[in-house]
């Protein structure tokens, strides 16, 4: 299973590389600079005012600094995102996010989200940005500023493995019952197909509602299934069938922020000098890693 996951997400890493550098999720505008800007400094307690063109003057990184904190929006999401047996945060995303933070010369704090409400929670300030395997969609990059993509994925369809052989392509989905989470790239791909689902709180409990026979099957991020799904995994009775799309990730903050801009640069920096791809191949996810 994860070799077959890997060789998929080789193949994706190869036709995006053309792509990378002029990924949507870097094309974010400034329509609402102003108004997140200027809530920015009202919590910082800076007084700069704004200029003629109404966009205020602070920038997102100095309220950052200010405060000490990057404070990261997360879900459990292996192996993005998932607790050691201490309770810590670790996975490709954390890592890089805690990185990202020693960079700034901040303190990480990941707050875990409802996923559909990420953007609700990123705008009203809970959050400093969105950092958990999040799909590069036409939602998320008109809500919020997105860095560049660092990581391909896939959306793929997960059925106990006696009846994996009955589904092998789109058309024999069509009468089953899917749980995906809500306000994902999965239930984006299930919608577009018009299938039967229901939506849940997290990826995680996608899985457990078809180990359950609550739900027929479910679509999760390929990612997440190579850790997950499979033999040696604790849903050793489900596999992979179909895949649905391809996509890319990317890290998500409030719309205007310069944050984005020093993102990238740290992804630069950190791919050039491998500590990036170390850290991928810790998770198993260096395949799906996207050229910096």
């Amino acid at each position: 299973m994860k070799k077959f996951v890997t060789m998929m997400l080789t193949a994706l890493m190869v036709c995006s590389l053309a792509a990378c550098g002029n990924s949507e999720g870097n094309t974010g505008g400034s329509e609402d600079q102003a108004s997140d800007s200027a809530a920015g400094s009202q919590e910082s307690g800076d007084d700069s005012s704004e200029d003629s063109s109404g966009e205020a003057a602070e920038s997102d990184q100095e309220y950052v600094k200010d405060k000490g904190t990057l404070v990261v929006g997360i879900t459990d999401f292996e192996p993005m995102d998932y607790k050691d047996e201490n309770g810590d945060w670790i996975g490709f995303d954390a890592d890089m996010a805690k990185a990202f933070a020693e960079n700034l010369g901040v303190e990480v704090e990941f707050v875990e989200i409802d996923w559909d409400n990420k953007i609700m929670e990123l705008e009203g300030k809970t959050i400093d940005c969105v950092w958990n395997g999040m799909t590069l969609t036409s939602e998320v990059t008109s809500a919020m500023e997105c860095s560049d993509a660092y990581c391909n994925n896939a959306q793929i369809v997960i059925v106990p493995a006696d009846v994996a052989d009955k589904y092998q392509d789109k058309d024999s989905l069509k009468d089953l019952s899917f749980a995906v989470e809500a306000g994902s790239a999965g239930e984006e791909q299930v919608s577009e197909l018009e299938l039967n689902y229901t939506s849940v709180k997290a990826q995680s409990d996608a899985l457990m509602e078809v180990a359950s026979g609550t739900s027929d099957a479910a679509v999760i991020d390929s990612l997440m299934a190579a850790a997950m799904v499979g033999e040696g995994t604790g849903y050793a009775d489900l596999t992979y069938t179909v895949g649905l799309n391809s996509e890319e990730y990317g890290v998500g903050f409030r719309k205007g922020s310069d944050l984005a801009a020093a993102l990238n640069d740290f992804f630069a920096e950190s791919y050039a000098d491998g500590s990036m791809m170390e850290i991928a191949k810790t998770y198993g996810v260096d395949a799906a890693i996207v050229e910096q």
